[in-house]
């Protein structure tokens, strides 16, 4: 299912594991309540994911072990 995204309010940050250069690098705007949304900093315009806020904090919690 296909859901559009209000971009109104968002809040684009790197991942603070990115270098700054031209590799991978994911964007993440978590100021918006319950959900979190990430994209591929360089397809700004492209699709964007988005997760429900406890399922990014598992994640993240997932990634930090």
């Amino acid at each position: 299912m296909m859901t559009t995204v209000d971009p109104t309010g968002t809040e684009w940050r790197k991942s603070s594991y990115s270098n700054g250069g031209d590799a991978n690098c994911v964007e993440v705007a978590d100021n918006i309540p319950s959900v979190v949304r990430i994209r591929d900093s360089k397809t700004l315009d492209g699709p964007v994911l988005m997760l429900a806020a406890s399922t990014w904090s598992t994640f993240v919690a997932t990634l930090r072990r």
